[in-house]
């Protein structure tokens, strides 16, 4: 039975948190038949590894972070902080108060465990306690989008094409209240 521990990173977790960016980014834009998008692969980690640092510089006050780990080893990650411009651009600015959870990526072989799960209902959790009542979340990738749409619903906004052909951007509006916080 595998032990997932959850908690904030730390300063001596970034070089590893950075790598599991690269690797997990990388993996799922393979994954998604967009691996020749070395650019875009790029300016992904980048953006990850600039919410990262904000958060430290921050301490947690403008993006928040948790990690899963298997011992001390980096499984898992979540964060959230303000909308992106991508979603206040294509939501009119509907989404511009509410805060995004991002970066939830789970390392590909301990994909489809729980880990993805875990992370989120901790995520609820620290939102609440905050006073934080709903978020926003945005998906590009179609493998995701199946498990966002089968945990939250049909979304928001639907951005046919938004990435090419057969690649839609999909946005979700979600209040605490109507998840299951058991």
């Amino acid at each position: 039975m595998l032990k997932v521990e959850i908690r904030r990173p730390r300063t001596g977790d970034i070089k590893e948190l950075n790598s599991f960016f690269k690797l997990v980014i990388t993996y799922t834009f393979i994954k998604e038949g967009l691996g020749e998008k070395l650019d875009d692969i790029y300016d992904e980690i980048k953006v990850k590894e600039k919410y990262l640092k904000s958060d430290f510089e921050s301490n947690g006050e403008k993006r928040y972070f948790l990690i899963a780990l298997d011992g001390d080893k980096i499984i898992g990650s979540i964060e959230y902080g303000p909308a992106s411009d991508l979603i206040c651009n294509c939501t009119n600015n509907a989404f511009k108060e509410l805060i995004e959870i991002g970066t939830v990526f789970v390392h590909p072989y301990y994909q489809k465990m729980g880990i993805g799960n875990l992370l989120l209902n901790k995520m609820y959790y620290t939102l609440q306690s905050r006073g934080i009542e709903e978020f926003c979340l945005d998906c590009g990738y179609i493998s995701s989008q199946k498990i966002w749409k089968k945990k939250f619903g049909e979304p928001n906004y639907l951005l046919q094409d938004y990435w090419g052909k057969g690649y839609d951007h999909m946005i979700w509006r979600i209040k605490i209240s109507d998840l299951v916080l058991g």
